[in-house]
């Protein structure tokens, strides 16, 4: 129910409890009915079960059928390789499902402390699991919130609730009955579990336990959300589904063939299986691996963590970030932005700065450090008025020595300011004060603080505050205010030696000052965001602070800030998904979210098939960076959202996204490369070996030859090809759509155009020298050194898909090089040493026989070349 929307007197009869909190014998019938306060089990999959589910993948079954074929041809190395793959896979999709279960052990150790309650009218210390829904629970400064709790006294109480709610400022507790529709945020009469106590002391009654709780209702979303498969994993599956059908097909035709013509049976399945054993890409998994390892490191160096192989690919694909304000798009502090005094003198300014830093309980936990290494305790908003007026020269210590502290009206959230009393202990410098003379320091609310003055601090004297000098106040109020600032009024008073000092007295003060605070936009946010709309990712602020405030935010990144493109948590709450989805794409900003909100953010964009990233800290977060695509963590958020998400950011900024993002696409574009090269020479050996069948002539390779020159391809080259560097021109493209095929239109065209050519070649050339010289092993010699060449001249056209191999530094990936000589020379070994050509029945090859090769490999670069140049042109010409 609305707990917060309700009397003190009704909440005591509906939960049954009184002053004097519980009895030990009702708490215990209590505990026995609404169970342990703690969070839900997530039921575990057996190992058995997720050992099985790693092989629910078409692509392994083609893998596990290619290990036992090349195991019955004896060719035990391939069978390794591919088992090594297999096993690879499966070890590694092991060890991931566990994931959701170490969330959820996460949210539980939030748990794991005492409570101070009121039971039989006696204070006890209680575990936090056995807190009761009607306990009476005591609070204070440094207490975690181990319930949610409806508060019945709060005195100068304020809770940090940023993992909860997402505000960066602390929120200042009451007793007020609040309105039904109050968003979490603003419920000032609550404290929830999770969130920490930082002052006053309160006292409350538990009115939700585990599961019941806002920390409960997060972990059952962590449950009930399904982990879905990534963009490339979706494209793997029914690519492989589409392989694995041709591939029996053409088997099955080649094989039928052969036996039509007389051929034997054994001969047939040996060289059937040979060429569905070269076709298959086995190295492809392995490949996979280390381009998201290599992908991985890379991101890593870009100050982002990635947890997760799969979420590196995943990262190419985003086209949505919906990224939190604070912390990400902000530093996550607040920090003094303007100071506004009646003249803009240089003299008053330091007056603020001054009051700011003297009535002020933040203090330094190192000062033996250097300034930047400070740890500053105390509220939010003293710490930044310490750290303006430390910037500005002055230094608390030396100034206390001379306006001595000796009183104090500490801040409550119901009359919005502080008040100091100080004594001049010695006389000051350009100061008309006496020694022994007191002075009123006071700071709090503009409206508050305004309400007290009668005059004003202006051209370094006293002047009477006017109802025009109260409107300019005002006004300027309003403006800072629109921009989103937190706002301070600051004044002083000289106390005479017999009038007593306290809240009677805080009148007739001198207005001397405003001070805005904010948290303020990192300085590469807006490039950050400028890099996102040019690479055709939408940016998306959702955030649980005000309106204005994100609004402000939003308009110093480069987002657009007008009201017909923000939508509040309360407003996205009275419309349905249907009329969400209409007006979706007019949305940059959401404020005053809740979890469940974001959540309804994130599904509407991927039901429009967009590739979402979801950044985020606290514990309000997880169910968010669990749906998203890509979940993204800061580096000083909480545990429960770092294991959740896919990537952490370790400098908590918004840029490393976006640069981890380029790496991903990196990733993805180096995956087209591999793809096109392993599939266009599969496509050549299915066809070559079938066209020489249908035409009656003996095969142009063995089986053996194949699985040999599978091993050339299939290894170095491909691997090299994962670490190629990053191009610049991905930034400048839009994602790749969640549903676009595998292979594009341009990867077709190489693969096509390219086995074509070669198929075609490479045929003329065993005919001719067949026919000419009557020598089949001579004739097989050359088209299997011409299998051999030719991808591995064709891969230094793939090292780039978007520009010509000439237009590329060649000595940009030694790995590449080096796989070349290493490729190279494997085939060479296969050609001249005779224990090796004996067993692949190969002859020497002459070097006019080499001439033609490489004349052949050359032709195969330019025929990439070309497909390339129409292809980026119709590119360019869709562009413009």
């Amino acid at each position: 129910m609305d707990w917060h929307a309700v009397s003190n007197r009704e909440i005591f009869a509906r939960l049954k409890t009184a002053e004097s909190g519980l009895s030990f014998d009702e708490a215990g019938k209590r505990l026995a009915k609404y169970g342990p306060n703690e969070l839900p089990e997530e039921k575990r999959l057996t190992k058995f079960k997720i050992f099985f589910n790693q092989f629910k993948s078409p692509l392994i079954y083609i893998l596990l059928i290619a290990a036992a074929i090349t195991f019955f041809l004896k060719e035990f190395v391939d069978s390794g390789v591919i088992t090594a793959t297999v096993f690879l896979n499966t070890v590694v999709g092991f060890f991931e499902e566990n994931k959701a279960e170490k969330a959820i052990q996460r949210l539980k150790k939030v748990l794991k402390y005492r409570a101070l309650v009121i039971r039989g009218g006696r204070e006890h210390k209680v575990n936090s699991e056995d807190l009761v829904p009607g306990d009476i629970v005591l609070l204070e400064a440094g207490d975690k919130v181990t319930a949610d709790i409806r508060l019945v006294e709060a005195k100068n109480l304020q809770a940090e609730e940023a993992a909860l709610t997402g505000e960066s400022s602390p929120s200042a507790k009451s007793v007020k009955i609040l309105g039904k529709g109050t968003v979490l945020a603003d419920r000032e009469n609550m404290v929830y579990m999770g969130t920490s106590i930082i002052r006053g002391r309160g006292r409350g009654m538990v009115v939700s336990t585990g599961e019941d709780t806002e920390l409960g209702r997060i972990a059952l979303t962590l449950r009930e959300i399904e982990e879905e498969k990534t963009p490339l994993q979706e494209k793997l599956v029914k690519f492989s589904k589409w392989l694995a059908f041709w591939f029996f097909i053409a088997g099955i035709f080649l094989f039928l063939v052969g036996l039509a013509q007389g051929r034997s049976p054994v001969d047939m399945f040996l060289i059937v299986a040979a060429v569905a054993v070269a076709s298959v890409p086995e190295g492809l998994a392995i490949v996979m691996t280390v381009i998201l390892a290599v992908g991985m490191q890379r991101i890593l160096k870009a100050n982002a963590l990635v947890r997760k192989l799969v979420a590196a690919e995943t990262l190419g694909s985003v086209s949505v970030i919906c990224s939190d304000k604070t912390g990400t798009l902000t530093l996550g502090k607040m920090l003094v932005d303007h100071i506004f005094t009646e003249t803009q003198s240089e003299e008053a300014r330091m007056r603020v700065l001054e009051i700011g830093l003297l009535c002020n309980n933040a203090i330094v936990e190192n000062p033996e450090n250097e300034l930047k290494d400070w740890v500053i305790s105390g509220d939010s908003i003293d710490q930044a008025l310490f750290l303006a007026a430390v910037q500005a020269g002055m230094d608390k210590s030396e100034l206390e020595k001379s306006i001595f502290r000796i009183d104090e009206v500490p801040f409550d959230e119901e009359k919005k300011y502080m008040a100091t009393l100080h004594e001049f202990k010695k006389k000051i410098l350009g100061r008309n004060f006496s020694p022994g003379q007191k002075i009123i320091y006071l700071k709090g609310a503009p409206e508050k603080i305004i309400s007290m003055c009668e005059e004003v601090e202006a051209n370094g004297h006293i002047e009477k505050l006017t109802p025009e000098g109260i409107r300019k106040f005002k006004k300027k109020i309003d403006e800072l205010a629109s921009r989103g600032l937190r706002i301070l009024a600051t004044a002083y008073k000289l106390n005479s030696a017999s009038e007593e000092f306290g809240e009677k007295n805080l009148n007739g003060m001198t207005l001397v000052g405003l001070v805005a605070l904010k948290d303020p936009v990192r300085a590469e946010a807006k490039e950050a965001i400028k890099i996102c709309l040019g690479a055709g990712i939408r940016p998306i602020l959702v955030t649980g602070d005000h309106m204005l405030t994100a609004q402000a935010v939003a308009g110093e990144i480069g987002l657009a800030a007008e009201e017909k493109n923000i939508l509040e948590g309360k407003d996205l709450d009275k419309i349905s998904d249907n009329e969400l989805d209409k007006i979706l794409k007019n949305i940059d900003i959401y404020a005053r979210v809740e979890p469940r909100h974001k959540l309804r953010i994130i599904t509407a964009w991927q039901r429009r098939g967009e590739v979402v990233a979801m950044t985020g800290d606290g514990v309000n977060d997880a169910s968010a960076l669990k749906k998203a695509d890509v979940g993204v963590a800061l580096g000083t958020g909480t545990d429960v959202a770092k294991e959740v998400a896919d990537i952490v950011l370790l400098d908590d900024n918004f840029n490393g996204i976006v640069r981890a993002v380029k790496e991903g696409r990196t990733i993805f574009e180096n995956l087209r490369k591999i793809l096109v090269y392993f599939f266009s020479d599969g496509f050549c050996e299915v066809v070559l070996v079938g066209i020489s069948l249908l035409a009656g002539l003996p095969l142009p390779v063995l089986a053996a030859q194949i699985l040999w020159i599978n091993f050339i391809e299939h290894s170095t080259p491909a691997m090299a090809l994962a670490l190629e560097p990053e191009e610049q021109e991905l930034m400048s493209k839009k994602p790749v759509k969640r549903n676009a095929p595998l292979l594009d239109r341009e990867m077709k065209a190489i693969i096509f155009s390219k086995g074509v050519f070669t198929v075609l070649a490479l045929f003329s050339l065993f005919y001719y020298f067949w026919s000419s010289t009557e020598n089949l092993v001579y004739a097989r010699t050359m088209t299997f050194a011409g299998l051999a060449v030719y991808p591995l001249f064709s891969a230094w056209s793939l090292k780039s898909l978007r520009s010509a191999v000439w237009e590329k530094n060649p000595f940009n990936n030694k790995f590449f090089n080096m796989s070349m000589v290493f490729s190279f020379a494997v085939l060479l070994a296969a050609l001249y040493i005779p224990f090796l050509r004996d067993i692949l029945r190969l002859a020497p090859l002459r070097f006019v026989d080499w001439f033609i090769l490489i004349c052949f490999g050359i032709l195969n670069i330019l025929l990439i070349e070309v497909v390339k140049y129409f292809s980026l042109s119709r590119e360019k010409r869709k562009a413009v």
